[in-house]
């Protein structure tokens, strides 16, 4: 009796949950970070929904400006909140005052020159290229403000009665020559505040919002400008300012990089073709096997026509190369009309054109018998004209001979 076999143990091939991890660990790690960057946006989105609209004039957050707004209404001004160019138009009076800060550039050239007529007195906070251009076109972007404080050292009341703002902000420039007055100077000719006859232009909107408007003199520089008059416009423009043309067509919603980039696809299109078609270079004339002579080829469509009984067709090809030679004979070229053709034709033989026609036109044969005898008809024909051809020729050069008889005599 044989001893019993032992086997051994043998190693579990199923995955442990520790190699399971170790094999997933990429796309755990993966996940997790997209789910903290979504937690990071709706943190970041909902701050920015609490901060609301900046300078928004029923605004109380840090960003906002409605502390301003109180203060000017507990002071006996009229405060109204517009949205609109179409809403300013409406509120504003002779004596009033608009503040307008454009932040998204809504407002077009030709709807701020309209502001700027609407209101005795127009507030520019922190103003764009285009508002700049359309208000002030000399004045242009400052940077911010290197110094260390900001003082008033200009002639406009309300700064005066500021006398000091808040250090940092941005500014704008001024000429050397320029007769606007600049307020608040950081040096190099830039200013916190530019007044002329039109507006004032304040480059920076911190004077304005609950966070920074009690410090310094911001609260005196601010409530000076907007509360000269007992009525005082707060304009934020909206999308309700942009210009109604209908939805955009194809090509405004089309980058401006994309016909370019066409037309060069479409060059490297032609210029790959014209390459690629170089490349096989020319045509390779290859000879035949096989030369057939034009006597057997003529003997062996013969011998097709008369299978078929296409006797119309075979004549039609001894009429084709008939007519054809006829043209040759009678001095015509192989480009002259058919009908010019047999015109002449009947002409120098002798013949009625109904004769000529009806033999290299009308005639159809029926018959084995009249294939032959048009055939041999056409023949006759080219004879006869070769004939009337040569016997025109010969007369015209003896009658030449006999009215100019000097060219033959020698010398």
């Amino acid at each position: 009796m044989s001893a019993p076999v032992i086997v051994g143990e043998t190693d579990v091939a199923t995955p442990t949950l520790r190699a399971q991890l170790r094999r997933s660990s990429f796309w755990i790690i993966a996940g997790a970070g997209i789910i903290v960057v979504a937690i990071v946006a709706v943190l970041v989105s909902g701050g920015a929904n609490v901060a609301g609209r900046a300078l928004a004039g029923d605004n109380p957050a840090p960003a906002g400006s409605m502390a301003l707004v109180e203060v000017l209404r507990q002071q006996g001004v009229t405060v109204t909140l517009a949205d609109s160019l179409a809403e300013v138009r409406s509120l504003a009076e002779t004596d009033s005052t608009v503040l307008l800060y454009d932040e998204s550039s809504y407002l077009v050239d030709s709807q701020l020159a309209q502001l700027t007529r609407l209101a005795a007195r127009t507030v520019v906070v922190a103003p764009d290229f285009l508002a700049l251009q359309s208000l002030a076109p000399t004045v242009g972007f400052g940077g911010v403000s290197g110094a260390e404080s900001l003082v008033a050292d200009c002639t406009l009341p309300a700064a005066n009665r500021a006398e000091e703002l808040i250090p940092g902000g941005d500014t704008l420039s001024l000429p050397a020559d320029s007769p606007l007055m600049g307020c608040f100077p950081s040096g190099d000719n830039t200013f916190s505040v530019v007044a002329n006859d039109r507006a004032t232009l304040v480059a920076d909107l911190r004077v304005f919002n609950n966070e920074n408007v009690a410090g310094y003199g911001n609260a005196a520089l601010a409530l000076g400008l907007l509360g000269q008059s007992d009525s005082l416009i707060w304009y934020l423009p909206t999308l309700a300012d942009l210009p109604r043309t209908g939805p955009p067509s194809l090509a405004a919603l089309t980058p401006g990089w994309v016909t370019p980039v066409l037309l060069l696809f479409g060059l490297t299109a032609v210029a790959a073709a014209f390459w690629r078609g170089r490349r096989f270079g020319p045509l390779v004339a290859e000879n035949l096997p096989v030369t057939v002579k034009a006597s057997e080829t003529m003997e062996g469509r013969a011998r097709l026509y008369a299978r078929g009984n296409a006797r119309l067709r075979a004549l039609d090809a001894l009429r084709i190369g008939a007519v054809q030679r006829l043209a040759s004979t009678v001095g015509l070229g192989h480009v002259a009309a058919l009908e010019e053709i047999m015109l002449t034709v009947a002409g120098i033989t002798g013949r009625t054109q109904a004769e000529v026609r009806s033999l290299l036109v009308e005639a159809v044969p029926t018959s084995d018998a009249q294939l032959l005898a048009l055939s041999d008809a056409l023949q006759a024909l080219e004879c006869a004209a070769s004939r009337a051809v040569a016997a025109g020729v010969a007369a015209s050069v003896s009658q030449q001979s006999l009215t100019d008889p000097a060219e033959r005599m020698e010398p």
